[in-house]
């Protein structure tokens, strides 16, 4: 390729001053809390007490953003900045100070010489902002504290936005990760006529913490090769001098966003054929720490690990660090950066772009300002009969599918579901007869519901899914993510990080309530009897039950309607994570839509059809229950009940949302005293058939009057390749085991049931040499049906 200059020498010293002025604030937010400008000599009191930030990679992510800036302008782009390497904090906090962002959003942050000195001030101080790229930071859809998914927010930002170019800088230490690793090939699934595009930089300054990197050590020709075989044209930039560097960034810049520009041009005229166009990355070579010391006590500095946070440490004590460090900042020749009252001189102000051109600034990356309230169709139609509970069989997911399909007909570039490899093994199948699979890559005579404009995003990467569906939403759009339940377990870090995003969000005025990230859980623990031990794991409950009760949800519908219910809920959210448990194997219905509205709105209640309490009176025992097979195992338990006691006074409670378990003090949707302790009573025994483990019922009701009372069983880390009844037997949470553990817990029958808890464990017994010897369950347990004139099939007022 013949080298042309993009710069002129004018716009070369413009740009690297501009650069320089970016490095300078980034050196001072981590070193100083006075004397911002450098108006007098460094003193001891003017340098933090505590050395927090990180240095290395901040100079290439500011050599970045201002070239990106310049792109900005002469095209007039729609640019978001996703930050990779979080430790860039300093750089972008420095970036959209010198736009002009950063002051808008926080006032008191001034864009002078007292601005300055707040801005140094408050970074990694008590009180004040995060070293990282955090929800504080404008501009900012990535917190980088973990390393490995800027690139899948980057492609699911872009999905349905065709005018974003997401530039997502990647650190060398974060390609490392697995999630970075599988990120690459979103490419596959970037639609140029509909989508925007990503523009992925991967910035390689050979070290981590404390070692080299991988990528970092590699030859060019294996950079080459290996993106190329990604699907990638690779594009370099390398070297230490600054003009030759800059001259190389405009040129590759330039021609990574020509290809782009042409790509999209091809596929929107129509005369490019649907497939995957080889997009451009650039590979930016630079030093690590790039125009910081060279060497510190007589060690190596720049271009090596020890420039990755504080390269100078001990600059209160030490008056040679301290020396240092003014020497350092004052290579920036702040006075040609900044005027008397420290503002940036006029001319480099004028190569910020403007208005929400700024990438700190950008729309896109404040997404609730661009969302827009998802168009549902009602529930009505998609209801599943129920005459009488119990009567009817359905597959819960099935009817949410098709529910789900409605969604996309009415939303045609608002909403996409997520999963890996599993929309239809979960029942949702539906959403194929108005959508298909994004798939660009060539098709087989043979392929079944693949298409480049297919809204369903399907890649075996559970990372994947979540990433790309947290870039979608925080841009402004809204989806669902659907995943058997046991390997939800390997997004929990991202969970995590996107729980805190969210916390921290919410108390951000500026920033606008984004839609909430919907999980769907099936192919649950109680039905994996097929697949086996390796398939059972409830446990991401627990893991969600830990975080802020202003941020968490948790719902088990027990039938599809409340399914219904509670999705229909979910979506009109904003500003929350909702996990919601639904079995997709048919299964008995027990609420017509109407009772499951209001039994969902409740989060639980009485279901005086199945117990034989009325209203008002005292029961004997509580037979409770959360998750389809747990309630299905209860009704069992206590039509068994009914036969070998029929004076027992029973009441029957499902539990919806689980979250309303906890106290109001402790979770907005909690029950009030009042009202869990008419549900569970202040001094009855309460056997609850959970769907998760046993010890989270216990954490949730821990305050509650009656907890000493709560007999909770649940899966108990017990489990193989057997039948579905086998499975709750093994785990104690079948309807026999739920029948002598009501017997036992009863005082008024202790000493006087000893023949039925036997009749029940010959039960037992029976089930188990049945299974083994017929591979199924026994016919009164696959036949079982709820007593149809026991019941009205309606939930009470």
């Amino acid at each position: 390729m013949t080298q042309i200059n993009s710069l002129t020498d004018h716009d070369l010293a413009l740009l690297d001053r501009y650069w320089r002025a970016a490095n300078y604030l980034s050196v001072g937010q981590i070193y100083l809390m006075d004397n911002p400008l450098l108006r007098e000599p460094l003193k001891p009191e003017h340098i933090k007490p505590r050395l927090l930030g990180h240095w290395g990679t901040t100079p290439g992510q500011n050599f970045i953003y201002a070239h990106l800036n310049r792109a900005i302008r002469q095209r007039d782009l729609d640019m978001l900045y996703v930050c990779g390497p979080g430790h860039g904090g300093p750089g972008m906090v420095a970036n959209t100070w010198l736009e002009g962002t950063y002051s808008e959003i926080y006032p008191d942050v001034t864009p002078d010489g007292e601005g300055m000195k707040k801005l140094f001030r408050q970074f990694s101080f008590p009180g004040g902002i995060p070293s990282h790229a955090a929800p504080e930071t404008p501009g900012s859809i990535n917190e980088g504290g973990e390393l490995g998914y800027s690139l899948s927010h980057a492609f699911g930002a872009v999905f349905d936005n065709p005018t974003l170019i997401a530039a997502c800088v990647i650190g060398d230490g974060e390609a490392e990760t697995g999630p970075l690793a599988s990120s690459w090939h979103g490419i596959k699934f970037l639609n140029a006529a509909r989508d925007g595009a990503v523009l992925p930089i991967l910035h390689l300054n050979g070290y981590k913490i404390a070692n080299p990197t991988i990528l970092g050590r590699a030859s060019d020709e294996d950079l080459r090769q290996l993106f190329r075989g990604y699907g990638y044209e690779p594009l370099l930039v390398s070297g230490h001098e600054p003009k030759i560097m800059h001259h190389q960034m405009a040129q590759v810049l330039d021609d990574a966003l020509d290809t782009i520009r042409d790509y999209q041009h091809a596929a929107r005229s129509g005369s490019a054929a649907a497939s995957v166009p080889r997009w451009p990355l650039i590979i930016l070579r630079s030093p690590k720490g790039w125009t910081g010391p060279q060497t510190v006590d007589g060690k190596k500095v720049e271009n090596f690990w020890r420039a990755h946070q504080v390269p100078v440490s001990s600059c209160r004590e030490n008056e040679e660090h301290r020396h240092i460090l003014e020497h350092w900042m004052r290579s920036y020749h702040p006075d040609d950066l900044f005027d008397e009252q420290g503002r940036l001189h006029p001319e480099l102000r004028a190569l910020a772009p403007t208005g929400d051109k700024r990438m700190g600034a950008s729309p896109w990356a404040n997404g609730g300002r661009l969302r827009k309230e998802l168009i549902l169709p009602e529930l009505a139609s998609y209801a599943v009969e129920v005459t009488s509970p119990g009567d009817s069989q359905a597959e819960s997911t099935a009817a949410l599918g098709a529910w789900l399909a409605g969604i996309f007909q009415r939303n045609p570039d608002n909403f996409r579901l997520f999963g890996p490899d599993e929309t239809a093994s979960n029942r949702l199948s539906r959403v194929f007869d108005v959508t298909s699979r994004t798939w660009l890559e060539p098709l087989k005579s043979y392929d079944e519901q693949l298409a480049p404009d297919g809204r369903v995003m399907e890649i075996l990467s559970e990372h994947q899914c979540q990433g790309w569906l947290e870039g979608y939403l925080l841009t402004g759009r809204h989806g669902l993510f659907n995943c058997y339940e046991a390997f939800i377990h390997i997004v929990d870090s991202m969970f995590n990080q996107h729980a805190k995003w969210l916390k921290v969000s919410r108390h951000l005025p500026w920033r606008a309530p984004i839609s909430s990230l919907n999980y769907l859980l099936s192919s649950h623990v109680w039905r994996q009897d097929h697949n086996g031990y390796s398939h059972q794991d409830p446990g991401f409950l627990d893991h969600v039950a830990n975080k802020k009760a202003e941020i968490v949800r948790i719902y088990l519908p027990p039938d599809a309607n409340t399914l219904l219910c509670v999705a229909g809920h979910c979506l009109q959210t904003w500003d929350r994570i909702n996990v919601i448990v639904a079995g997709k194997q048919p299964a008995p219905q027990w609420l017509t839509l109407e009772g499951a509205a209001k039994h969902c709105a409740a989060g639980m209640g009485i279901w005086y059809w199945a117990g034989t309490v009325s209203e008002g009176e005292a029961p004997d025992v509580v037979m409770a229950c959360a998750g389809d097979v747990p309630t299905m195992e209860t009704l069992a338990a206590v039509d068994l009940l009914r036969s070998y006691v029929p004076e027992l006074r029973i009441q029957v409670v499902n539990v919806v949302d689980l979250m309303a378990l906890q106290t109001q003090e402790q979770h907005p949707h909690g029950l009030s005293e009042e009202a869990f302790d008419a549900i569970f009573t202040r001094d009855k025994p309460v056997i609850f058939a959970f769907h998760g483990y046993p010890s989270l019922i216990h954490r949730l009701t821990y305050l509650r009057n009656n907890h000493q009372n709560f007999h909770v069983r649940g899966f108990m880390e017990e489990g193989t390749t057997t039948t579905p009844f086998d499975m709750t037997v093994l785990n104690g949470l079948d309807r026999f085991h739920l029948a002598q553990e009501a017997l036992l817990r009863i005082p008024s029958l202790q000493g006087n049931v000893e023949d039925i808890l036997e009749a029940l464990q010959q039960k037992i017994a029976a089930h188990h040499q049945y299974v083994r010897e017929y591979g199924e369950d026994l016919p009164e347990v696959q036949n079982w049906k709820w007593p149809s004139q026991q019941g009205e099939g309606t939930v009470p007022e």
